[in-house]
Formats: C-alpha cells, sequence, structure tokens
C-alpha cells in the first residue's frame, strides 16, 4: 500500500486502485525523485497537475510537502474514484478530474487557468512517442516560464523525443523505471 513519504501529511497511507491498469511508483523512486525535486525548488507554492495519476501518489505527496494547488487526472473510473478518496486526506487544495490528459489540458487552457509549475506524466507504457509528444505540446502554453515537467516510463523503450519548446535537462534510471526531467526552453 502507498503511503505519503514526507511533509504534513506524512505516513498517511492511499487507497490504490482496484486493477492491475496502474503502475504505482515505487517508494524508493518516489523518496529519489522528490528529494531531487525539493533541490530543483519545484514543490513550495507549486501549482501541480498529475496526469494518469493512478491513486495520486505524486500529487498527493507534491501537495504534502507544500504545493499550493494540485490537479489529478484520470480517465478510468476506479482510478477517479481512488482519487477522489484518497484526495481527502489532503484537506483542501486538490481537485480530481475524470478525463482523459489530453482533454484536461485542452479544456484547462480554454478556462485560462493558473500556469503549470510542476507536470506530472506517468502514462501507459503502451504509450508511443507521438502520443506523449502530443500531450507535452498540449501543456507547453500552460508551462510556467520556470516549470519542472517529470516524465516517467519503462526503460526499454528508450528516451523519447522531447517537442519543440523542451528540454530533457536531468534523468535517472530505477531498474525498469526511467524518470525524465524537462523544463520549457
Amino acid at each position: 500500500m502507498a503511503r505519503i513519504i514526507a511533509g504534513t501529511h506524512k505516513g498517511r497511507r492511499l487507497t490504490s486502485v482496484p486493477t492491475d491498469a496502474t503502475r504505482p511508483t515505487s517508494d524508493r523512486v518516489k523518496e529519489s525523485l522528490f528529494s531531487r525535486l525539493e533541490g530543483y525548488d519545484a514543490l513550495v507554492d507549486a501549482v501541480v497537475v498529475d496526469l494518469f495519476a493512478g491513486s495520486g501518489a505524486l500529487g498527493l505527496e507534491a501537495r504534502s510537502r507544500g504545493a499550493r494547488a494540485v490537479e489529478l487526472v484520470d480517465v478510468a473510473e476506479p482510478a477517479a474514484a481512488t482519487l477522489r478518496r484518497n484526495a481527502a486526506i489532503a484537506d483542501g487544495g486538490v481537485t480530481v478530474h475524470r478525463t482523459a490528459a489530453l482533454r484536461h489540458l485542452q479544456q484547462r487552457g480554454l478556462r485560462e487557468a493558473e500556469p503549470i509549475e510542476l507536470l506530472f506524466l506517468d502514462p501507459p507504457y503502451d504509450w508511443t512517442d507521438a502520443q506523449l509528444a502530443e500531450i507535452l505540446a498540449a501543456a507547453l502554453p500552460q508551462l510556467h516560464p520556470a516549470a519542472t515537467i517529470v516524465v516517467e516510463r519503462d526503460e526499454r523503450g528508450g528516451e523519447p523525443a522531447w517537442p519543440e519548446g523542451l528540454e530533457r535537462f536531468a534523468d535517472r534510471a530505477y531498474g525498469s523505471t526511467h524518470i525524465w526531467f524537462l523544463e520549457p526552453e
């Protein structure tokens, strides 16, 4: 069972999505990831969007560590129900959206929401580079100039081609999981 590792909600357990369709980020990977994000000063008072959120572990960890607002997005109803349940531990500042990632970004852009300062993308492993690039391109105009984008994928797929306007500044492999850190150019 996943848990919040640090911050104001440290130790709180998260409900898992009752399906095999999601891949929870391990605590070891999450600890390393958030250590880096704290080093980049990417968490405190940030507007966070967690696409393909699953149980919401990444977005809720960010909220626990000082993010101002978190949007948890997943298209699957079992995940959305789990997100609603888990979001309750955050004591506000978290919204849950049951919709496809691309649609969420399109709708978000129409309502001129606050710029995204931290974006998590952990799409299904069978997603193509083209699908990932489409999501990133849709997010690009909504990114804060100092935004951090975290992309988690299967190591076997290799590094995706990033859309124009984004550049990789770091990456790290954890077994079969690979995380890339991007920023607007």
